[in-house]
């Protein structure tokens, strides 16, 4: 065939790849000298992907191969393809570590090439768990350790997001390494950790003096916040050793670590917050629901317990529509909220809302009577006081057709009648 040598034809039309490129990516060292040492052959030919057979061999970890290429005059041990990607990121895909070496030895190869999605040649190290090849990269004086991927992610988030602790604990001894990076959504190294419940990992990142736990991302949320909704009772206790830790630092919608752990029902870490003496355990959100409100209205019973027993929890705050923590649990016909919080001594059980009801009021209209017979049971509770539209706990009960609370109440008004 006339014109260029025939070793440079593509053997497929769908990938453009040469005999050499074939040989290498298969790792026939025998071929690959043979054509190496025809005339007009192209070693740094690329293929439709823009790859080389330099490319091909480093991705599949033919180390005879990549020795015979880098041997070779003229032969660009950096090339990128059409994404960027190098010979030493196809290396680092595979976790081809003696690969990795071999290309490392060359002083024109540049370990920070970095590839339109998938960052730098210690990302994909670090994505494939190739410790060796970290390790090997960080070597390098001129390792840049926190170039962000596409995602705005460095090594050290991704190993963090892994939960790889031997990886981490590599980059974090790279004094280069930025332990506060942020990425696309705001999220630091030590936040993915927390998301990922990796006890290990969080550990290490936080005896890190430098790291800042109280980072918030994108939603305002905080390494703590994660911990408190997910539950993560260990990695709880490890950031609140931290003395530089806000236990108070509240998300765009007013939640704190607190009022999450109360809401998503871990009371565990409940109790770990409420032991730090600086946290606030009636921080109000914009509903203007306390911790204590929050954990009234879904029933958590173990969570208002533990609140109660501050000293400044407020136990007759209110939300929003003027409803109290007691109003709130005789709506919903949590009875053993309601027992809890009548223990309070000042608790006050006639509190009217917006609405002009009392907690035994909606307790009249809820039909619970386990709840009403708890609040009849209180000398201080009021049953005559009438709502906005003039309607006392027994009105309310007959409207709702609650014959046992009409019953109760009915026999509390006549038990309080003198009629000697």
């Amino acid at each position: 065939m006339e014109g260029e040598d025939n070793a440079n034809i593509a053997m497929s039309e769908s990938s453009g790849r040469t005999p050499l490129s074939w040989a290498a990516g298969e790792g026939h060292a025998k071929v690959v000298m043979l054509l190496l040492g025809r005339e007009g052959v192209d070693a740094n030919k690329v293929d439709r992907h823009g790859r080389t057979p330099l490319s091909w061999a480093a991705g599949k970890g033919r180390d005879e191969v990549v020795k015979l290429l880098l041997g070779q005059e003229g032969v660009d041990p950096d090339a990128g393809d059409i994404n960027g990607g190098t010979p030493l990121s196809e290396a680092a895909k595979g976790r081809h570590e003696g690969v990795a070496k071999l290309l490392l030895e060359c002083q024109n190869v540049n370990p920070n090439a970095t590839s339109i999605n998938d960052g730098t040649p210690l990302s994909w190290a670090v994505w494939t768990g190739g410790d060796g090849i970290v390790k090997l990269l960080l070597e390098r004086e001129d390792i840049a350790p926190n170039i962000q991927d596409y995602y705005g992610q460095t090594p050290l988030t991704i190993a963090s997001m892994c939960g790889d602790d031997d990886v981490v604990q590599l980059l974090l001894r790279c004094q280069k390494v930025n332990p506060n990076t942020t990425d696309s959504v705001g999220r630091t190294p030590l936040s993915w950790a927390v998301m990922s419940g990796n006890d290990e990992v969080v550990q290490l990142l936080l005896k890190r003096g430098d790291v800042d736990p109280n980072i918030t991302d994108k939603d305002g949320r905080t390494p703590l916040m994660w911990a408190a909704e997910k539950g993560k009772d260990r990695v709880v206790e490890l950031l609140l050793e931290r003395e530089d830790i806000n236990p108070n630092l509240a998300n765009h919608s007013g939640d704190t670590p607190l009022s999450w752990a109360v809401e998503h029902g871990k009371d565990r870490v409940v109790k770990l917050l409420l032991k730090r003496k600086d946290i606030n355990p009636d921080l109000v959100n914009p509903s203007g629901d306390t911790p204590l409100l929050g954990a009234a209205k879904i029933g958590q019973q173990e969570a208002v317990e533990l609140l109660l027993r501050c000293e400044n929890v407020n136990p007759n705050a209110t939300d929003e529509f003027g409803q109290t923590p007691i109003s709130c649990a005789a709506r919903f016909g949590f009875h053993g909220v309601v027992e809890l919080l009548l223990r309070c001594q000042n608790v006050d059980p006639n509190m009217r809302d917006v609405f002009g009801r009392t907690p035994i009021s909606w307790a009249a209209i809820s039909g619970n009577d386990k709840v009403v017979q708890l609040l009849l049971g209180l000398e201080a509770v009021d049953t005559n006081i009438a709502d906005n539209n003039g309607r006392t706990p027994l009105a309310l009960a007959f409207g709702a057709g609650n014959q046992r609370v009409i019953n109760l109440l009915q026999a509390h008004q006549y038990a309080g009648l003198n009629l000697v």
